[in-house]
């Protein structure tokens, strides 16, 4: 029986199965499919040129040539978690734009830390996914949440992703606007009016072109380019004094003296991933992958409402 190099994680497959003599159980404690289970036995068999089980339809056992392997296999794979350990103790924190202290990514940035305490999670505070793409291709930033189909092509390709949930849009209104006294907005009841989206803030253009598609005939304008807007106490500041109607999500910053009301007749939604930059592995990506994942499956996120609206194409980014 000979080996090179051969992937721990093949040997982690092999353990298993050998520890539950059972192809399901063993697929099922590792969070794997059954077939890519089998996949690895095979693979790991052909490398060190050896059967190492025997396979019925009532039962698997070890071959000699299993048993051999076994302990083996064992002190490898306690090794390479050792290692793994090891390098874990020293990783660097993990910079993750949320955006604003409101919203999806703030609250999974707080299930993370409560799921991997070991792992230093620092929040930075951009004020949208296209500054925050830039940022983590030029290795400034680690990870962002928002709308993927909103980036360039080009950064795309840098990025991976993984759909979280979609957010239903809502309308920033003045407490005494003519809307302002209704529960839900009809979007045929904002024709005439003109909403700010953050036009003008390069960083954030994945936002604004959602809402050129939103307002798009249905007489609907966004106000004119503005310079961007920094840090929550000015955005209040400048949205009273001009006065705006803000597009927003259902998680919003409280603004004194405006009010927050859903978006309906369809009900928009904005598409919320979770993004890193491609290759990158760190304990932090994996714990708020993890955190992501339950509450998308828990929260059915990815569930679209009756009526809703989203952007032609977009669904093909989250699935």
């Amino acid at each position: 029986m000979t080996s090179s190099d051969t992937d721990p994680r093949l040997l982690r497959a092999f353990v298993a199965v050998a520890e539950e003599l059972h192809f399901t159980r063993a697929a099922a404690r590792l969070y794997v499919a059954q077939q890519a289970l089998s996949r690895d036995i095979r693979r790991l068999e052909r490398e060190l040129g050896a059967e190492l089980f025997v396979r019925t339809t009532r039962q698997v056992s070890l071959t000699p040539d299993g048993e051999r392997l076994l302990p083996h296999a064992r002190r490898v794979i306690a090794a390479h978690d050792d290692l793994r350990a090891a390098w874990a103790i020293q990783t660097r924190p993990l910079l993750v734009d949320i955006g604003a202290p409101v919203g999806t990514g703030h609250r999974l940035l707080g299930l993370a830390r409560s799921e991997a305490p070991g792992v230093e999670f620092v929040a930075r505070y951009l004020s949208g996914l296209t500054g925050a793409a830039a940022e983590i291709l030029a290795g400034r930033l680690d990870v962002s949440f928002g709308r993927v189909a909103g980036l360039d092509p080009a950064v795309r390709a840098g990025l991976a992703h993984q759909p979280v949930c979609f957010e239903r849009l809502t309308v920033l209104l003045r407490d005494d606007h003519r809307l302002a006294s209704l529960a839900q907005v009809p979007l045929a009841a904002l024709a005439g009016e003109r909403l700010y989206a953050a036009a003008g803030n390069p960083a954030t253009a994945e936002w604004t072109d959602l809402a050129e598609r939103l307002f798009t005939g249905r007489g609907i304008e966004l106000v004119a380019p503005f310079p961007e807007i920094v840090g929550e106490e000015e955005f209040v500041r400048v949205v009273r004094k001009q006065g705006w109607s803000v597009l927003a999500s259902t998680e919003f910053i409280e603004v004194p003296g405006m009010v927050v009301r859903p978006l309906v007749d369809p009900v928009p939604l904005s598409p919320v991933s979770l993004v890193w930059r491609k290759g990158l592995k760190h304990p932090g990506v994996d714990a708020l992958r993890r955190v992501a994942a339950g509450v998308t499956a828990a929260e059915r996120g990815l569930d679209m409402p009756a009526g809703s609206w989203l952007p032609e194409g977009e669904l093909a980014f989250m699935s």
